[in-house]
């Protein structure tokens, strides 16, 4: 479905992706992990239309992409749970979901699909006219990703939906996300530090170091690494 191959992205002088590829499969988990500054928000930033690349190619089902502002990119089916939440804190969790359907003008779809992020996170629709500030953190994720789902992506960037959240809740937004992918069939390209998570879910990883991949495989040959297992895993 999405094709990268010898992305490059500089930040000023700073090469922070060294032409990397890598191949998203429709309908597929895929992780990518990493320790903080090896290039993954960057590549999903990348991906979004957030950054232009340097260099490289991005294709989305054979079609460039790289370089598109971000709205077209969401119109293609792309959309992204960003890092940190970035949710509207002054607007209601109804207010702030439908921000997700800005693009959309099937009135009756879009309705569907609010039922089916309240169904996913029944929790969103207890606070539906909560402003998105008072939510706590692991309630904004859940509003993060369902403000995202409302664009009705074919492929879900998910960056560090772990990042400040209770175990609890973690496995809580794991499970939905499996859900998501299971019974929307949506493609979902996972951004992770927490790679015990991240590889339960996954079907793919690849593993970034200093903007270059170091490793990648199926879950279970990633999971077996001995490079992985000592670095990522806590496994001597």
């Amino acid at each position: 479905m999405l094709k990268i191959r010898d992305l490059q992205v500089r930040y000023g002088a700073v090469l922070a992706v060294r032409g990397i590829s890598l191949d998203v499969e429709l309908g597929a988990i895929v992780a990518l992990l990493g320790a903080n500054g090896a290039g993954k928000s960057t590549i999903l930033q990348t991906i979004s239309g957030l950054i232009k690349p340097a260099k490289g190619s991005i294709r989305l089902e054979g079609r460039e992409i790289a370089g598109l502002p971000p709205h077209r990119i969401v119109a293609l089916g792309i959309a992204q749970a960003p890092e940190g939440r970035m949710i509207f804190a002054n607007l209601t969790v109804e207010e702030n979901l439908k921000m997700g359907a800005y693009l959309r003008t099937d009135k009756h779809g879009i309705v569907q699909d609010l039922e089916y992020v309240f169904t996913l996170f029944p929790r969103l629709q207890e606070r539906i006219k909560q402003p998105g500030g008072t939510l706590s953190g692991g309630e904004q994720q859940m509003l993060t990703i369902g403000r995202a789902l409302m664009a009705r992506p074919r492929m879900l960037l998910l960056d560090e939906p772990s990042l400040g959240i209770g175990p609890i809740l973690v496995r809580a937004i794991f499970a939905r996300i499996q859900e998501i992918n299971r019974e929307l069939g949506t493609t979902i390209l996972l951004v992770e530090q927490n790679a015990h998570f991240a590889l339960k879910i996954a079907h793919y990883a690849y593993v970034l170091e200093t903007g270059q991949i170091a490793v990648h495989g199926t879950t279970a040959e990633i999971s077996r690494n001995e490079q992985v297992r000592k670095a990522y895993l806590g496994v001597d």
